[in-house]
């Protein structure tokens, strides 16, 4: 059962009937997170977290204002205001300069069309820049080239100065929704239906003049692009609102391979199909991508999906993982994965192996005389590619963390410190592994008994 440390928390209300989504009883013995902090402060929807470093957060929302956390004691360590619209992106940005101590700052983005730098050391604006045109959706840095990208109606190269090095034309009245870091100085925007690839060009006599040449777009999705993932050096994904997942090659841009429909068991196998991520279009959407090198985890409608990347096909899915669409996957270690839904529900999963069962023979003999064999060998061959078609792993629910009234936007992992999220209910919600928290409290009043004296041990 869960502990409530802080008070202030509501019971989840005006959530979906439950329906074929997998459940979990109160012994969830897999599940480390029995307590939680609940921290209050923010106005309206809570949409990001950043994580500053081990120990230290921020969260954004639209009310406009950026709070300062510690995710060890949920205390609120600062709250900074200087926007006056809802917060669209933030990111984190370090100072990397050698001669000082490293800086930690953050960037963030608001509807008021500006950019403002904070550092979260002092909790002090260190600039702000108030020269778009457009709201900025995205903000990318670029820590190899030691420059930060903004992407609105047009893309944007800045310095940590904070001056503008260059900039694109106007791209579209819709904006740039995702940027990613590619190889060679290259980045991908997502730009509508269309992935656009610009290449940041320096000045051949070292000065800080900068160009930003769009060099190829892509135009193979067939709706708006909402998720974008950079997976190594070699390869990217982006994923559609119709359920396209498509994975790039970094280098020259070429189609790795492209799925429409991640698993139907309805599917010919001897037909190379497109395979369809859900059967309703409107539970299609490919909402967030992750990837470690060997898998893509895909949030899909209501469900999430494991892709191999070097097999080429999903291994394990989970089709209704949530009452309600899914808005973020994560990889955790020891093969978990975590997710967050619309549904106010924050589930654990464990990929684990199946069990093949053996292959049928193939009959030889009488029945083989008369062409019976032959029929029986096609037969078997097609069940052979069903079975390869068929995921080879499958996701096991360990845990499902309910404390939130409204959609979980978004999640942080900070290992054994827990695990921070973000709702549509203005809270963020620190989980806590129960059976740590107990055993840190047991020993901090032991050395306060040892401190004071009172502590007498009997032999």
């Amino acid at each position: 059962m869960l502990r409530w440390l802080i008070g202030g928390g509501r019971e989840p209300q005006g959530l979906a009937e439950k329906s074929s989504v997998q459940t979990i009883g109160e012994e969830q013995i897999q599940n480390p997170y029995t307590e939680l902090l609940v921290l209050k402060g923010h106005q309206d929807i809570v949409r990001f977290l950043v994580q500053i470093d081990d120990c230290r957060f921020a969260s954004a929302g639209d009310d406009g204002i950026i709070f300062l956390w510690n995710a060890q004691t949920g205390e609120k360590l600062f709250e900074l205001y200087g926007h006056t619209h809802k917060i669209t992106a933030i990111a984190p940005f370090s100072s990397s300069d050698a001669s000082e101590e490293q800086t930690r700052l953050i960037l963030t983005a608001s509807a008021d069309r500006t950019v403002i730098v904070w550092d979260c050391t002092s909790g002090r604006q260190v600039q702000k820049v108030s020269c778009f045109h457009s709201t900025v959706k995205c903000l990318t840095v670029l820590q190899r080239l030691d420059v930060w990208l903004s992407g609105g109606s047009d893309l944007c190269v800045w310095n940590r100065k904070l001056d503008l090095l260059c900039k694109t034309s106007h791209l579209t009245d819709a904006g740039i929704s995702a940027l990613v870091e590619l190889p060679r100085n290259c980045v991908a925007a997502a730009v509508g239906k269309e992935l656009i690839i610009f290449r940041l060009i320096t000045s051949n006599d070292g000065s800080e003049g900068w160009n930003i040449l769009e060099v190829k777009r892509l135009v193979d999705h067939q709706d708006n692009i909402l998720s974008l993932v950079s997976v190594n050096d070699l390869t990217f994904v982006t994923g559609s609102h119709v359920g396209e997942l498509i994975v790039w090659d970094a280098l020259d841009w070429t189609k790795q391979a492209s799925e429409c429909n991640f698993w139907d068991s309805s599917v010919h196998p001897d037909v190379q199909p497109e395979i369809k991520l859900s059967q309703s279009r409107n539970e299609t959407s490919v909402q967030h991508l992750t990837s470690d090198e060997e898998c893509v985890f895909a949030a899909v409608g209501k469900g999430i999906y494991v892709y191999n990347l070097q097999m080429k096909r999903v291994i394990a899915c989970q089709r209704t993982a949530h009452d309600s669409s899914v808005l973020r996957i994560e990889k955790l270690p020891n093969r978990q994965l975590i997710s967050c839904s619309e549904d106010g529900s924050v589930r654990i999963w464990e990929l684990r192996e199946k069990q093949q069962l053996p292959a049928e023979p193939i009959p030889t003999g009488f029945f083989n005389m008369w062409g019976f064999g032959r029929a029986n060998r096609q037969a078997s061959q097609a069940a052979k590619k069903m079975q390869e078609n068929t995921p080879m792993y499958f996701l096991e629910l360990v845990g499902d963390l309910i404390g939130h009234s409204s959609a979980v936007q978004m999640f942080l992992y900070f290992g054994e410190l827990g695990l921070a999220t973000c709702s549509a209910d203005h809270l963020i919600i620190l989980w806590k592994d129960g059976e740590r928290e107990s055993r840190l409290r047991s020993l901090t009043l032991f050395q306060k008994l040892a401190q004071n004296g009172d502590l007498q041990i009997r032999f």
